[in-house]
This record gives C-alpha cells, structure tokens and sequence, in this order.
C-alpha cells in the first residue's frame, strides 16, 4: 500500500504530465502545474467558443474531486434547478476538456480510487473479516412447473 506523501506525489506528477512539464524541476513544482494549466485554458478560451459540457459522475469521491479541478482552473462547474446532483455542468472549449480535463481527471480519480480501495480493503480485512472477496457466485434452484 502506498502512503499519502507518495499518493501526494503520484497526484502531483500527473498533473505536470498535463501541465505539459518537461524538465525534473517544472515536473515538482506543483503550483506552477496548476498555473500552467489554467494558461493553456485562457489561450484555448480565446481561440474557440466555450462549449457546454454535461458530465454524470455517480460516484461522490470522483463528483468532488471533478468540481474541484474545475474549479482549480478558472471553470465554474453548476447544473441547472431539479438535476440530479450527480450531474455537473461546464462551459469550456472544448479542445481544453477533451485534451486536458478530462484525461487529467480521469486519471486523477484512477489514482485516488485505487489507494482509498487499498484502504477499505485494509480496514474490513483487520476489524471486520479477513476474506474481503465477492460473494460466491452459485446456479438459480430449478423453477417448479
């Protein structure tokens, strides 16, 4: 299982793969990650139109962690009165969305899923049962006729 500092910097560094870093010390500084990726967003925003992106994210770890990357750089997530609260929308280019948040989140949310599993898996297996597996799988008993 990995620690949070080295969860930490795994985030970090996928943030720089999208902040476009190419040398060891653009790849470390995490704040100017982040400034760099709001730059790419100003420059996609005066070339193309903002488009209006509706995204269904059901799980409430990934819906948070999606509002606040939007949020992060300069995009304001909402939805319209009687949607699901599941539902977020944005208004982006769309070149920004599909290159940069997007593929960022998903990894972003990829990472984090798999440490907070590591974890719950870790919990149950020591206070609550040690066999963590799914539930055995057997046929359906045969329908009476």
């Amino acid at each position: 299982m990995i620690s949070e500092d080295q969860l930490r910097e795994k985030l970090r560094k996928i943030e720089a793969l999208y902040a476009g870093a190419k040398t060891d010390g653009e790849k470390s500084a995490a704040g100017a990650a982040a400034e760099r990726i709001r730059v790419k967003f100003e420059n996609a925003s005066k070339q193309e139109r903002a488009e209006e992106f509706k995204f269904s994210i059901t799980d409430p770890w990934s819906r948070q962690l999606f509002i606040a990357l939007c949020r992060r750089y300069g995009i304001k997530p909402f939805r319209y009165t009687r949607m699901h609260r599941q539902t977020v929308i944005i208004r982006a280019p769309a070149s920004f969305v599909q290159m940069t948040l997007w593929p960022e989140f998903e990894e972003l949310s990829s990472a984090l899923t798999a440490h907070l599993d590591e974890i719950t898996t870790k919990i149950i297996r020591e206070e609550v049962h040690e066999a963590t597996q799914d539930a055995d799988e057997v046929r359906e008993p045969r329908q009476l006729r």
